[in-house]
C-alpha cells in the first residue's frame, strides 16, 4: 500500500490517532490518567521524530496503533497505554530505563525492559529469536503485561508488513506461528490468535490463501441463506422462553480452513463445518449453567447432535479460563453446524482473554491492570512462573528453553485423577510416565506400570480426559533412555535425563579406566588423535560414544588390539578418503547445482535441494545454513520451514531460481479417486505415454472404495507439473490431485 501524505497530513493524522485513543480509554481512565498518557504520547514524539517505517509513514504511527490495541482488542488500562506508546524508545534512542522509571515509574520501566529486545552479538549457533523469546517470557514472573503489550505489538507489525523484504516477511510470519499465535491462544485471546494465523498465512503462502478467501467470498450468499433458515426456529423458541441473548453465524478462519484441509486432505469443498453458530445469553453468575443446557436442550430439539462432539468447558473450563459449551448437530441439506452457547461473560473472556477477568473477579487487586488471582489461567502463569526458576536454577540453552516452553504450556489439557480423587492437569498427550513424575519424582524414576481405570497398561500408555491413574513402583526399576522420547512434560524429560546423564558419566569414566589400562597394557599411548582413530575404526560419533560402549562392554577391549596391525593407519586414512563429505564429492555436487539456484547474489555457494520438500523451479524458496557450512534449499511450504525460520533466522539466505533451467527435479502428488477397475492402469498410461514422464515411484493404498496413489516423477518446474495434475485430473472417477510432501 502506497504511502503519500505530506507533513501537514501527517501531523493532523498523528493528532488524530491520538484522540481517538483517549475516546477508546476514556471509559477505564481515572483522574490524571489523561496527563500521564498525553506525557508519554509526547515524550514518543519526540524521541521517533526523526524515524519512519519501511512504507515511508512517520514511526510514531506504530507505538500509537499498539496501544490501540492494548486498549481496544486487549482491554488494558493505562500502565499498559503509557507502555506501548515507549515500547520503542528505550531500544531505538538515547532514552534510557532510568530516564523512563524517573518519569514515568517501576511499574512502566519494567514493563518496557522486557520488551525491549537483548543488545549485543550472538555467536553462531545460538539463536536471537529464542534469546528474545525467553526474555520477555521470563518477565511473566513480574508482569504478565509485558507479553499481552507484546503480542499488540506483533500484530501491527503483521498488519503492516507489506513494505517489508520477503525473505523478511517470511522470517517475522514464521515466528509468530511458531510463538506468539500459540501464546496469545493459551492467554485466552483468540482474536488476535485467530487473525495471526491468517496473516501467516497470507505471507508465506499467498496463492492458497487468496484461493480459499475468493472461495468464501464466492459460497457467501449461500451461506447466509443457510444460516438464517438453521438459527430461524431456535430463535423463536428463545424469545418464547424470554431469554436475552445474541445469535451469530460466522465463518471459520482461513487458516483454520487451511490446516482442516491439509490435516484430512481433502479440498475446500469437502470441509464440513466451514462455519459456526454462536448463542450469546444474558445471565447473572448463578443461572449460567443451568440457563447454557436448556439453550443446548432447545438446540438439539430441532437438530441431530453428534455426541462424540459435545464439549463442556463450562463445567471445567480450559485452562486460559475460556468457557463455553460447544456441540456439532446435523442441519439441513446433510451439513454439520458447530453450535457455540456461552453468556455475555463467557463471551467477553473469550475475546479478550486474560485482561477480561478483571471485570468478574470478587475481589480485585489494587493494580487492575497487573494481575494475580485464582482463575485458570493463573494457574497455568503459576505453572509458567516454576518452569522460570526451574530454568533460573539449572540454565538451558534459549532454543531448549522454547521447545520446552511450547511442549509444556502451548498444548491443550487433560485433567486425570489419582485413585483418591484428586485432580492432575497434564498437556494432552501425557504419558503415565508423565503422571508419575507429576506426582512425585522418585515415584517417575522407579515407575513399573500403570492401572488406567483399573486395567494394567504399560509406562508409556498415553492417558485420556477423565481417566483414574495409579502408578505401580518398583526399587529395581529405573527410567529407560526410550523414555525421553516418549514423555511430554518438562518435569518428566528433565528428571529422566538427569538420571541418564549421571548414569552415563559413571559409564564414560569406568570405559576411560578400562581404555587407559588396556593401551598400558599394550605398550602404547593413549590421547585425543589414537582416540579420534579408534572413532573412525568404529563408525561411531565422538569419543564420548566410544568410552560409553566400551565402559558398556559393547566394544570388548581386546578389540582394542587393531591398533597392534602394522595397516591400521592405513585403512583410516582409506575411511576418512570415502567420507561422504570428501572435497571431490562436494565439487560433483557444486558442479552438478550451479545451474539451478542462486544463493544471495552468489553462484559459487555449494548447496542442495532439500528432500523433505523437494524444492522445483517455480517454487517460493529459501537457503539454510547447515551445521557444516552448506546450505539446504527449502520451500517456504515445507513442513520443518516454520521451525528453521523461527528458531534460526540467522541461519536464513535468500534463494531464487535462475532462468531458462532445463534439469528435472524430483517430486511428489497425491491423488485420491474412486477406486474402480483400470484405474491405476489408466494413470500410467497418461503418465508414460501422453506426457512422457516416467514414474519414478507408486505408492497405492485402497480404503472404503477409495483409491489412494502417491507419485513420484521428474518435472522442470511448477508450470510443468501443474500440466501434469490437469492431466491426471481428467482421468475418469479422479477426485482431487494435490502436491504432496515426499
Amino acid at each position: 500500500m502506497a504511502y503519500d501524505l505530506d507533513i501537514e497530513q501527517e501531523n493532523k493524522e498523528i493528532v488524530r490517532q491520538y484522540r481517538h485513543l483517549l475516546r477508546s480509554a476514556k471509559p477505564i481512565l481515572k483522574q490524571g490518567d489523561t496527563r500521564i498518557i498525553k506525557q508519554a504520547f509526547h515524550t514518543a514524539l519526540e524521541a521517533h521524530k526523526e524515524m519512519r517505517r519501511k512504507s515511508g509513514e512517520p514511526y510514531i504511527f506504530h507505538p500509537i496503533a499498539v496501544a490501540q490495541i492494548c486498549v481496544e482488542e486487549i482491554g488494558l488500562g493505562t500502565t499498559s497505554i503509557v507502555a506501548a506508546l515507549l515500547h520503542d524508545v528505550v531500544e531505538d534512542t538515547d532514552t534510557t530505563l532510568e530516564d523512563i522509571e524517573r518519569s514515568f515509574g517501576k511499574k512502566v520501566a519494567r514493563i518496557i525492559d522486557g520488551l525491549t529486545k537483548i543488545s549485543g552479538g550472538f555467536e553462531f549457533g545460538t539463536s536471537q529469536q529464542a534469546e528474545n523469546f525467553r526474555k520477555i517470557v521470563f518477565t511473566l514472573s513480574e508482569d504478565v503485561r509485558v507479553i499481552l503489550v507484546k503480542l499488540a505489538d506483533r500484530l501491527h507489525n503483521m498488519r503492516t508488513m507489506e513494505s517489508m523484504p520477503r525473505h523478511k516477511q517470511l522470517k517475522i510470519s514464521s515466528e509468530t506461528i511458531y510463538m506468539y499465535a500459540p501464546l496469545a491462544h493459551r492467554l485466552g485471546l483468540y482474536s488476535i490468535k485467530t487473525e495471526l494465523e491468517d496473516l501467516y498465512l497470507r505471507y508465506t503462502d499467498p496463492e492458497t490463501y487468496k484461493e480459499i478467501e475468493e472461495k468464501i467470498r464466492q459460497s457467501e450468499p449461500e451461506r447466509k441463506r443457510f444460516i438464517r433458515n438453521f438459527i430461524k426456529p431456535i430463535q423463536e423458541q428463545l424469545k418464547d422462553r424470554y431469554f436475552e441473548f445474541t445469535i451469530k453465524g460466522r465463518t471459520k478462519s482461513i487458516y483454520s480452513i487451511w490446516n482442516k484441509m491439509k490435516k484430512q486432505e481433502v479440498p475446500f469443498e469437502q470441509v464440513y463445518d466451514l462455519f459456526a453458530i454462536r448463542i450469546i445469553i444474558n445471565s447473572s453468575p448463578e443461572n449460567e449453567k443451568s440457563l447454557s443446557w436448556q439453550v443446548y436442550s432447545i438446540v438439539t430439539d430441532y437438530y441431530m447432535p453428534n455426541p462424540d462432539r459435545l464439549r463442556d468447558w463450562i463445567s471445567t473450563p480450559k485452562a486460559n479460563g475460556y468457557e463455553s459449551l460447544h456441540t456439532t448437530v446435523m442441519g439441513e441439506e446433510g451439513r454439520w453446524v458447530e453450535v457455540q452457547i456461552r453468556t455475555n461473560r463467557m463471551d467477553d473472556i473469550a475475546e479478550k482473554g486474560y485482561a477480561a477477568h478483571w471485570k468478574y473477579k470478587d475481589h480485585k487487586p489494587e493494580d487492575k491492570d497487573a494481575g494475580v488471582g485464582e482463575s485458570g489461567l493463573d494457574a497455568w502463569i503459576e505453572r509458567v512462573r516454576d518452569l522460570l526458576h526451574h530454568n533460573k536454577q539449572e540454565p538451558t540453552s534459549a532454543e531448549e528453553f522454547v521447545d520446552e516452553f511450547r511442549s509444556n504450556f502451548y498444548d491443550e489439557e487433560i485433567f486425570v485423577f489419582t485413585p483418591k480423587g484428586e485432580m492432575r492437569v497434564l498437556p494432552q498427550g501425557a504419558t503415565a510416565i508423565d503422571f508419575a513424575f507429576d506426582i512425585h519424582t522418585q515415584i517417575g524414576l522407579h515407575c513399573l506400570g500403570a492401572k488406567v481405570n483399573h486395567q494394567l497398561v504399560p509406562v508409556t500408555h498415553k492417558l485420556k480426559n477423565g481417566d483414574q491413574v495409579e502408578i505401580i513402583t518398583s526399587n529395581k526399576q529405573a527410567p529407560k533412555e526410550a523414555w525421553a522420547n516418549k514423555v511430554v512434560t518438562s518435569k518428566a524429560r528433565r528428571r529422566i535425563r538427569e538420571y541418564l546423564n549421571e548414569g552415563r558419566r559413571h559409564v564414560v569414566a569406568k570405559g576411560q579406566e578400562l581404555v587407559e589400562r588396556k593401551f598400558q597394557q599394550m605398550d602404547l599411548k593413549w590421547s585425543s588423535a589414537t582416540a579420534k582413530k579408534l572413532v573412525v575404526h568404529f563408525g561411531l560419533r565422538d569419543r564420548e560414544e566410544l568410552l560409553f560402549d566400551i565402559g558398556k562392554g559393547v566394544i570388548p577391549l581386546k578389540s582394542l588390539e587393531v591398533m597392534q596391525s602394522q595397516d591400521f593407519n592405513q585403512q583410516i586414512e582409506d575411511i576418512q578418503a570415502n567420507l561422504p563429505n570428501s572435497d571431490e564429492l562436494k565439487t560433483q555436487v557444486k558442479e552438478l547445482n550451479k545451474s539451478a539456484l542462486m544463493i544471495g547474489d552468489n553462484d559459487e555457494v555449494d548447496y542442495s535441494l532439500a528432500t523433505c520438500c523437494n524444492p522445483i523451479p517455480g517454487d517460493d524458496v529459501f537457503g539454510y545454513v547447515t551445521l557444516d557450512g552448506g546450505v539446504k534449499v527449502h520451500r517456504t511450504t515445507c513442513p520443518n520451514a516454520t521451525e528453521m525460520l523461527s528458531n534460526h533466522g540467522y541461519r536464513v539466505v535468500k534463494a531464487h531460481w535462475r532462468e531458462h533451467i532445463r534439469d528435472a527435479f524430483l517430486t511428489t502428488v497425491r491423488l485420491v479417486g474412486t477406486d474402480r477397475k483400470g484405474l491405476v492402469l489408466d494413470i500410467a498410461k497418461v503418465m508414460t505415454e501422453e506426457l512422457d514422464i516416467n514414474i519414478r515411484g507408486m505408492k497405492v493404498d485402497t480404503k472404503n472404495d477409495l483409491i489412494e496413489d502417491y507419485l513420484t516423477f521428474h518435472v522442470t518446474d511448477t508450470e510443468h507439473l501443474q500440466t501434469v495434475m490437469n492431466a491426471l485430473r481428467n482421468i475418469s472417477e479422479v477426485i482431487s490431485v494435490e502436491r504432496s510432501e515426499p
